[in-house]
């Protein structure tokens, strides 16, 4: 093989390696991003169903201080019948909004029942209520920056070409209901 022969071969491979290159590192940053977005999704999805798993308990300990304000426990009750039956992130973020509601109505409640308030049992769900609410909001903040990483990515050039051709898409990030923006009104 002549000289020229295999200086054109090293060309050849070193092109091929490099046109590999520009479409294989995009492609596995695309799949890393989306499994960041999903990992983000399973978090606020994690911590939705913790605040929902206290609820029992938070509704067994109101009840006994609020036997009479059966409509509000109902409601708590409810939103969170819905969250359980949801099947996707879309219905859980739609029954988050009606729980969210909820337990507003119950912490007026609450307000009404000075002995509940220093009831230690109550005292401790509802830390641990606040806990997971602050828990939410900061994994609906990460999954927030991980659908923009993984928007920007697939919205951008160059890994735009790739993603179009590879299908991925642009992902939604969370968004408060438009109810969300007013504060609720409990009435009795």
């Amino acid at each position: 093989m002549s000289k020229g022969a295999k200086i054109a071969i090293g060309v050849g491979l070193v092109a091929l390696l490099g046109f590999l290159w520009l479409f294989v590192s995009p492609y596995n940053t695309l799949k890393a991003q989306r499994e960041n977005v999903r990992e983000a999704q399973a978090n606020v999805e994690t911590d939705l169903q913790r605040r929902y798993d206290l609820i029992p308990n938070l509704v067994e300990t109101v009840k006994g201080y609020a036997a009479h304000e059966k409509e509000t426990l109902q409601g708590v009750i409810e939103a969170r019948r819905q969250f359980t039956q949801a099947g996707d992130i879309g219905g859980k973020l739609a029954a988050d909004q009606a729980m969210q509601s909820a337990l507003g109505r119950l912490m007026v409640v609450v307000e009404r029942y000075p002995e509940l308030k220093a009831n230690q049992n109550f005292r401790d769900l509802q830390a641990q209520l606040e806990g997971t609410e602050n828990r939410i909001t900061v994994a609906r903040t990460r999954y927030n920056a991980a659908v923009k990483e993984y928007n920007l990515a697939v919205e951008t050039l160059p890994t735009m070409i790739l993603a179009r051709l590879m299908g991925f898409e642009r992902i939604e990030p969370f968004q408060a209901a438009a109810q969300a923006q007013q504060a609720p009104q409990v009435k009795f």
